[in-house]
Formats: structure tokens, C-alpha cells, sequence
């Protein structure tokens, strides 16, 4: 068992693995990203100085040139990530980031002085590790704090109004503190006034979960969105550990949240009935599908069932009970995406199958949030090509 502890004083096998939950490979690698974030950045200068060394080697007469480049994008990066929780826009380590970025630009330096070694190389590679700090800046300065308003539309014959029932999805907060990003939300459900809210879980961030001063503040969070949205307000739990079952009641305890643990709820909302379905997520498909199928056995087949259930890995059994719409999160699109190639990691048993958006397979429409927060730990508080997003929805009558 791992023996190492959080801020807060918590083991961490404590947090990623709580009673029940089987470990994944993610969270050993959030473990050991963790471990690095202990360390100061300065105690690991003669490091940064090494490796600034090896990468400039091969460059014969333009090593101290080629020294000095690397040195002095090292320093930007410590200053741009240091800098993130000073002025209150994310709170992460400095450290794992760093020794990523560090490694990535010394292997860019080293072979390309083992290629080329000139001073036209000299410059392409000055102008690439521009390239990666602008990258850097952008993915943990501007692009978690970018909230997408993704607007979709579903028609169902089930669904008995002319007048549109507008649906407002939010998923992975990921708390540490309230932010920017978290203001932006709050003007936005302001903004929207939906008809009925829905919270698919993941409320504090990994780094948070035993924080009391988050725990304050995602409840004063939770509280806005209440406050500013025009209908109920409905939620469920997230990844067992994120969501600690002795943490969230405590956060939910006196808001005007229905918090759905394997039930049923039969809401109506100008004028159209919806069926909602919240089940609890232990990421045991083996416990979690049976469940759903008992959950939704007393659902009329004629109704409209919303499914709210924390990750996409339910599709095969809503598709088969003949869901309308299940609502999730959890992938967070992947948060650092490629081009071409998309999402690196989506912890789904399904990997990049249902990875982010839309998709409609024999009658079930199923969404997969992007979210809004970030993994904790020793994790980089970053987005790239996968800015945080919430969904509104306008679900009509087919023949309207």
C-alpha cells in the first residue's frame, strides 16, 4: 500500500483508492506525479542544469549559445507555471510541468545538434521552443478559463409539448478554488435560465478532495448555480474517488439539489414529462450494469428516460433498455488533445471510442462532457484543444 500523504495529511491510497474501487493505471501515474510535486523546482536546479548541459553538447562552437537558449526557456516555464497559483488561476505543482517541458525541449535541442549542429538549426530550434512555451501559455493560462456554450437539439416522439424544455448539463467541476473559470460558469447559467439543470458529477479536484476550504467553496459554487437557474436542479456523484461518499453529502447537505443515488425521478417541465434516471458510478461494469437495468425496470417504455450516469461506459446497456438521452462526463475530452489525433487519455473502458460530444446509436443519444475542471495531484492544470464546455440542451416534440 502506498504510504505517501497529501497536504492535507490524507494517504494517498486513501484518496485514489477508497473501499471498493479497483485502481487504474491513471491514478498510479497521478501517484508518481504527485511524488515529483514534493520536490521544490529549486532543489532540483542541478538537474535543470544538466540537462541543459546534454542538450547543448552536440553543438560544438554554439554550445554556449545553445546553452543560453535552453536556460533561458527553462526560466520562462518556471516563472509561467509558478505564477498560475500566485495569481489565483490554477493550482497545480510547478514541478512535474516543468521536468516535462524541460525534457521535451532538451530532447528538441539535442537532436537536433546531433542532425544538423549549425546555426540555421540553432534558429529552427529557437524558433520551435517558441513554439512550445506559446503552447505551454496557452493550454494553462487562456484555454481552461475559454467556457464553450454547446447548444444541441433533440426531438422525440415521447416528448409531448410544442414548447422547447431547455436543459442545462455541467459536469467535472474539479474545485480547488473558485476561479475565473468557475465566475464565467456562474454568468452563464445566469445568462441561459434553463428549464432544469443537471450535475454529472466530479466536484473537487483530486488535489481538494479532503480540503475544508474547498469544500466550502464548491458548495458556495453549487449554491450560485441554484440560485441562477430557472428550474430544479439535478445531480449525481462522479468517480468514487473524487466524489468521497463521506464528502459529498456533507457539500450537498441544505441546497435545493434532488441528488439522485440510484433512483428515479418523474419531472415535469413545461409541459413535457422526463423520466430522470441518476445512478450511482462505482466504474465496475460489472456492479454498475445490473444495476441499471433494475433501476429503469418500473420506467413506462413510453417514457422519456434520461439517463445520468458519471462516465460513457453504460452506452451498450442504455442502448439495449432503450434510453433517450444519457448524460456524462468524466473523459474530460481527454483535456490535452492532439490534432489529427485527438484525445491521449480518456480513462473509459472504451478508450477513444466515446471520447468527447455526441453520439446516437439505435435510438440513445448519448453526450460525453469535455467538463470544466482539471485532474489534481501532481496532474498539469491544462487544456489543449479541449476547452471546458457546458451543454444546453433543447429537447422538443418530433412534430413540432
Amino acid at each position: 500500500m502506498l504510504s505517501f500523504r497529501s497536504k492535507d495529511g490524507t494517504a494517498l491510497d486513501e484518496i485514489l483508492h477508497p473501499p471498493g474501487y479497483r485502481p487504474r493505471g491513471l491514478h498510479f501515474v497521478l501517484v508518481f506525479t504527485e511524488l515529483l510535486a514534493r520536490i521544490h523546482p529549486l532543489m532540483l536546479l542541478p538537474a535543470w542544469v544538466a540537462l541543459a548541459a546534454i542538450a547543448c553538447w552536440p553543438w560544438g562552437d554554439l554550445r554556449v549559445m545553445a546553452a543560453a537558449t535552453s536556460a533561458t526557456f527553462i526560466l520562462l516555464d518556471a516563472i509561467t507555471l509558478a505564477l498560475l497559483p500566485r495569481l489565483g488561476r490554477s493550482f497545480g505543482p510547478v514541478t512535474p510541468s516543468l521536468l516535462a517541458l524541460t525534457l521535451a525541449r532538451a530532447c528538441l535541442t539535442f537532436g537536433a545538434g546531433l542532425a544538423w549542429g549549425d546555426r540555421p538549426a540553432l534558429a529552427a530550434v529557437g524558433l520551435a521552443q517558441v513554439i512550445i512555451s506559446s503552447v505551454s501559455i496557452y493550454g494553462t493560462w487562456i484555454e481552461p478559463f475559454r467556457v464553450d456554450v454547446t447548444h444541441q437539439d433533440l426531438r422525440s416522439p415521447k416528448l409531448s409539448s410544442d414548447t422547447p424544455l431547455r436543459l442545462l448539463h455541467i459536469s467535472d467541476l474539479h474545485v480547488e478554488r473558485i476561479t475565473a473559470r468557475e465566475q464565467q460558469v456562474l454568468n452563464l447559467v445566469e445568462q441561459l435560465g434553463p428549464d432544469l439543470t443537471i450535475l454529472t458529477g466530479d466536484y473537487l479536484n483530486l488535489s481538494s478532495v479532503r480540503d475544508p476550504r474547498s469544500h466550502a467553496e464548491v458548495r458556495e459554487l453549487l449554491a450560485g448555480i441554484c440560485q441562477r437557474s430557472s428550474g430544479p436542479v439535478y445531480a449525481i456523484t462522479g468517480s468514487p474517488p473524487v466524489d468521497l461518499a463521506g464528502v459529498v453529502p456533507e457539500i450537498f447537505d441544505g441546497l435545493p439539489i434532488m441528488w439522485l443515488m440510484d433512483e428515479v425521478e418523474r419531472v415535469e417541465v413545461k409541459g413535457h414529462t422526463v423520466w430522470v434516471a441518476g445512478l450511482y458510478c462505482t466504474r465496475e461494469l460489472s456492479r454498475d450494469a445490473p444495476r441499471l437495468t433494475q433501476l429503469l425496470a418500473d420506467v413506462p417504455p413510453e417514457a422519456f428516460t434520461l439517463l445520468l450516469y458519471h462516465s460513457p461506459d453504460l452506452m451498450p446497456e442504455a442502448v439495449s433498455l432503450g434510453v433517450d438521452l444519457y448524460l456524462c462526463g468524466h473523459t474530460h475530452g481527454g483535456q490535452i488533445r492532439l490534432p489529427f489525433l485527438g484525445a491521449l487519455i480518456t480513462s473509459s473502458e472504451f478508450g477513444k471510442q466515446y471520447e468527447m460530444g455526441r453520439y446516437e446509436e439505435n435510438g440513445t443519444t448519448l453526450y460525453v462532457s469535455r467538463g470544466l475542471g482539471m485532474e489534481g495531484l501532481g496532474a498539469p492544470r491544462a487544456r489543449f484543444l479541449s476547452p471546458p464546455e457546458v451543454i444546453v440542451w433543447r429537447l422538443m416534440r418530433a412534430d413540432a
